[in-house]
């Protein structure tokens, strides 16, 4: 068993993460513990030339750097007696047993094993995903190297939302610029994991098709006055923005959606009565909603619907639309 010294904080490299994969730590929890009955866990160490690196024990140390605690429990390997390799293996173990990783975490241990420690990349779908409980392919492999290289803002997002493998593969086929523009735009909204993914979907086609950055298809002053509205919900802005980034990305159907709204004001239906079309167009049906609070008003409503049927506008939206 390794002996258990006192280390003062001054002996510690505090800005050494080679070990590190800290990602947004939780450290409510630690922190309560370690009021309410002290470090349980030693830290472990490494010893260098002027200082001690860390190995395992970054939150501990956070937590008790913010309680002003100058000294802390740690066992200390000596400079050679492993390998940076060796010890982050060590510290991966060590919190896989402790606490687990989160998306980010396994992002950047996966890109640290390759970039850092010169890991295999065949090594690491073989041994290293399945510790992640990853699926082994190197499908996986990739879309988590793309997020540890992704904007501090964009791991956030993902982190916060839980953000799936596919939609983490278009937020990688963009661009910095345009992926940091979108965390501001899509908090605003209400997005399922589909929904993310037709918006992304939407965002990069127009962007493709009107040869112009994501960035300026969001700055759009139709798209910021739906997210900006007060008096919207967060899932009623979700369903006007994609309405109209379908109409960008498909010009010929704003036409359409211009000309129904034009023919359907021509008709001069009373207030209770709304007059709609179909999804996108995607179909020929008309839907007609009302409301009604009395018997007079039920009746007042089917009085307007009985000639409606008889008037040539309402006869043309039917043959046209």
């Amino acid at each position: 068993m390794r002996q258990i010294q006192t280390i003062t904080f001054d002996q510690i490299d505090l800005s050494d993460e080679t070990i590190s994969v800290n990602f947004m730590p939780d450290l409510q929890n630690l922190r309560s513990s370690i009021q309410m009955v002290g470090l349980i866990q030693p830290v472990l160490l490494r010893r260098k030339k002027d200082s001690c690196q860390i190995v395992c024990g970054f939150r501990r140390i956070l937590v008790l750097k913010e309680l002003r605690a100058d000294r802390i429990p740690a066992m200390v390997f000596e400079e050679r007696e492993r390998n940076d390799l060796e010890l982050f293996i060590l510290s991966l173990q060590e919190n896989l047993t402790t606490r687990g990783f989160n998306a980010i975490e396994k992002a950047i241990a996966l890109d640290k094993l390759i970039h850092s420690f010169k890991v295999e990349p065949s090594e690491v779908i073989k041994s290293y995903l399945p510790l992640f409980s990853l699926e082994p392919n190197e499908k996986i492999l990739n879309t988590y190297l793309s997020l540890a290289t992704m904007e501090e803002e964009i791991k956030a997002y993902v982190l916060k939302e839980e953000v799936s493998r596919y939609n983490l593969r278009l937020f990688a086929r963009m661009n910095s610029q345009d992926r940091i523009a979108l965390p501001p735009f899509l908090s605003r909204l209400k997005l399922s994991e589909n929904r993310l993914r037709e918006i992304l979907t939407l965002l990069s086609e127009i962007s493709r098709r009107e040869r112009i950055s994501i960035q300026e298809v969001i700055h759009r002053a139709d798209l910021q006055e739906i997210i900006s509205e007060e008096g919207l919900t967060p899932s009623q802005k979700t369903e006007r923005v994609k309405r109209e980034l379908l109409k960008l990305r498909h010009p010929r159907m704003k036409q359409r959606e211009e000309e129904f709204e034009k023919r359907r004001k021509a008709l001069q239906l009373p207030p209770p009565l709304i007059l709609r079309h179909a999804p996108s167009f995607e179909g020929k049906e008309l839907r007609i909603e009302f409301q009604f609070e009395t018997l007079e008003g039920y009746r007042a409503i089917v009085d307007s619907l009985s000639g409606l049927g008889d008037r040539e506008e309402f006869k043309e939206m039917i043959r046209e639309f």
